[in-house]
């Protein structure tokens, strides 16, 4: 009796802990509902601010003290990965000598909530004395920050999510999330694209997603291209690589151009039922006229959603002229691939469970 009813108290504990997360949980999404309706014009004076620094070369410095400060950096961060140059500044290191990073061209994003903490104000008039221009995420219209800035975007009153009514939480998601809008509105504004995304992301998951799969397929050595009027027997010798080797032999006529695959799944297919003699006749009464390709300098996100719809474990790579240049195996992309997609071990190289590639 005792088990069950600690086991019992422990259940109603839970209860309440998930009913006081749902309520923080609420409590920021109708502060970001509030924040949402209540952005206007300066919010676009602020992202047009932002865009015409990045257009002469300035940079946008985001400053913030205490909870500010630290979603600050984060708006930095989201601001340098979509094409803007941003940095932060510390308030407190900034009246030592750290002013000296401003320029005329830049402008300052500074964050406060209450847009009265005194060490981001008092930065206000040295920072104007610079040149540099002044944009204020703050509460208040008319906050001593507010005031002293070019263009303020005030977020209005928010409830706290914070049980005493005094932790930033509610306010500083606003904060954040209108420091994301104002990054992708300027991003947009910037004609900021996939290609220049990766650029900033040249490592991890993200890069890799956003690289063209030039950077990640297989060539040369590691990939099996032969004639199409060979037999399958001479082809499958003629195409023979040493070390690492592809499922899909490519077949190619004599301009080099694509007309077909042959993959292990078909030589097996072949043996299985027993049509040994079928080797020795033209691979291209066995091969899939009508494989999917991909063109060289396609995003491997765009491939990988090939791989995951059609449940490919290989994709040809071709050029212009429709010339294999490469292949993209699956196994290369392991921990991008959706597991659902990865684990199709029944199915061969470009092939649908039927047997053959859909064109």
């Amino acid at each position: 009796m005792g088990g069950y009813t600690e086991q019992r108290v422990l259940q109603v504990e839970d209860v309440e802990r998930l009913r006081h997360a749902r309520e923080v949980l609420s409590t920021e999404a109708r502060a970001l509902a509030l924040v949402r309706d209540r952005l206007d014009e300066s919010f676009c004076r602020a992202a047009v601010l932002l865009y015409e620094t990045g257009a002469r070369h300035g940079s946008i410095i985001v400053t913030g003290m205490g909870k500010a400060g630290l979603v600050g950096q984060k708006i930095a961060a989201t601001l340098a990965s979509t094409g803007s140059r941003a940095h932060t500044l510390h308030p407190a290191e900034a009246v030592h000598g750290d002013l000296g990073r401003i320029s005329p061209d830049d402008v300052v994003l500074a964050l406060s909530y209450s847009g009265e903490t005194d060490e981001v104000v008092r930065l206000i008039e040295p920072i104007k004395t610079i040149g540099a221009r002044v944009i204020a995420v703050t509460a208040r219209t008319n906050s001593r920050l507010a005031r002293l800035a070019d263009v303020s975007v005030v977020l209005g009153p928010i409830e706290e999510a914070c049980p005493l009514g005094l932790a930033p939480s509610a306010s500083t998601t606003a904060m954040m999330a209108v420091g994301d809008a104002l990054a992708f509105v300027v991003s947009r504004m910037r004609n900021f694209q996939a290609e220049d995304f990766a650029q900033y992301h040249p490592a991890g998951a993200l890069g890799r997603l956003t690289a063209p799969v030039d950077e990640v397929m297989r060539t040369g050595d590691q990939i099996r291209v032969s004639h199409c009027t060979l037999t399958v027997r001479e082809a499958l010798i003629d195409a023979g690589r040493q070390g690492r080797r592809t499922g899909a032999l490519m077949l190619v006529d004599d301009a080099g151009v694509l007309r077909g695959i042959f993959t292990d799944a078909d030589l097996a297919r072949l043996l299985e039922q027993r049509r040994d003699s079928e080797l020795d006749r033209p691979i291209a009464e066995q091969m899939n006229t009508s494989p999917t390709t991909i063109r060289q300098g396609t995003r491997v996100r765009d491939a990988m959603a090939v791989l995951s719809s059609r449940r490919f474990s290989q994709l040809p790579v071709l050029d212009h002229l429709g010339r294999p240049v490469g292949i993209l195996d699956i196994t290369d992309l392991i921990g991008l691939v959706p597991a659902s997609a990865a684990a199709s071990p029944s199915l061969g190289a470009n092939e649908t469970p039927a047997g053959r590639s859909a064109a």
